[in-house]
């Protein structure tokens, strides 16, 4: 069983998000507060597995709290916020100090009917998550040197990665060691519709490639990384000699939409061998076995290791399959991926 601390300042709030969650047999909340103050006190009392938390709230606001929280008590957060496009920068930031996932609030403008389901996948992942693993994450991407200046002939190769918890910090410790070379990249990031452009913008500053939001149509070539939109699924096709993107509507794969299996099945057909395909962190098996139709129909494949996952669930389905080529740690991906196409241009060279 799951015990959970709802933290927010509306009491409409907290009763429908303990009301929502009690039709879990695994969740149960152990209690509510309507400020940090009275979260802190609470924590220290009822130890809860998980706390929801709340970004607007009165005396402390919530990622001042979710700051000192994670110095002094790390613990699993999940940040439930109305995730209006303003409200998504604050969103991310509570992720970069430390939040496991975010969810959209119930009754927001931009909330759907899934809201409980994806709340009580949240609080599994974050319940099995490694707050250890998200700061040492956070911290080896932010010491990580710039990516090499290589000249790589990517224009027929195209880079698949896939992620879900834990899974912002780990795409941009791949991405931020990518020269501005690499092939041309498509992304699934399971997370809220909104906050995907935010995600993209803030890579854009950090990384040698270009990266932003995925439109219908758009073309993927070198040095860009795409990235699928929230709520919508994202395939990769080819047109000519091009390969773009095709931006759709459909119903979720793994209770996900965008999914990790939809983006690689896709590029398992349309890339075969042309493709690379990385699955990181994340909760369930979204991906698993689109990584393992791509390393069937010859693409290099790898999967995040244990340790350095902040949830090894997705990876770990991955390598059950045996989907993976190789297993590694966060830090060494992005140069396997630079040695394995490195390999390939001189192999095409002779």
């Amino acid at each position: 069983m799951i015990s959970v601390l709802v933290v927010d300042d509306s009491a409409v709030v907290r009763k429908v998000l303990t009301e929502e969650l009690s039709k879990y047999n695994d969740i149960q909340v152990v209690g509510t507060a309507i400020d940090p103050y009275a979260a802190r006190e609470k924590i220290v009392r009822l130890k809860p597995d998980v706390i929801t938390l709340d970004i607007e709230m009165p005396r402390m606001d919530g990622l001042s709290f979710l700051a000192k929280l994670m110095k002094h008590h790390p613990m699993p957060v999940v940040v439930v916020s109305s995730l209006t496009p303003k409200n998504s920068e604050t969103a991310f930031k509570a992720l970069e100090l430390g939040a496991v996932e975010v969810i959209c609030k119930p009754g927001s403008q931009y909330s759907t009917n899934a809201v409980p389901r994806d709340l009580a996948r949240a609080i599994r992942g974050a319940a099995v998550s490694s707050p250890k693993r998200i700061k040492e994450t956070a911290e080896a991407t932010a010491a990580a040197e710039p990516a090499p200046a290589i000249d790589l002939k990517t224009t027929n190769k195209v880079l698949a990665i896939g992620a879900s918890t834990g899974g912002t910090k780990a795409i941009e410790a791949v991405l931020r060691q990518l020269p501005a070379s690499a092939p041309g990249t498509v992304i699934v990031q399971h997370m809220p519709e909104h906050f995907t452009a935010t995600f993209a913008q803030r890579l854009n500053t950090s990384c040698q490639m270009e990266v932003r939001e995925a439109h219908d149509n758009d073309s993927v070539v070198p040095g860009l990384a795409l990235i699928a939109p929230g709520n919508r699924h994202m395939i990769l096709y080819r047109s000519g000699a091009c390969y773009r993107v095709r931006i759709k509507d459909g119903p979720p794969v793994h209770h996900q939409r965008p999914s990790v299996d939809v983006l690689f099945h896709s590029v398992a057909r349309q890339g075969g061998r042309n493709a690379l395909g990385v699955i990181l962190t994340g909760m369930g098996a979204d991906g698993a076995a689109g990584l393992l139709a791509m390393r069937n129909n010859g693409a290099y494949t790898i999967s995040q290791d244990e340790r350095t996952s902040v949830v090894f669930g997705m990876p770990k389905e991955a390598i059950a399959l045996g989907a993976a080529a190789d297993v590694l740690p966060i830090q060494q991906i992005p140069k396997a991926i630079v040695n394995y196409l490195t390999l390939q241009e001189q192999a095409a060279a002779t």
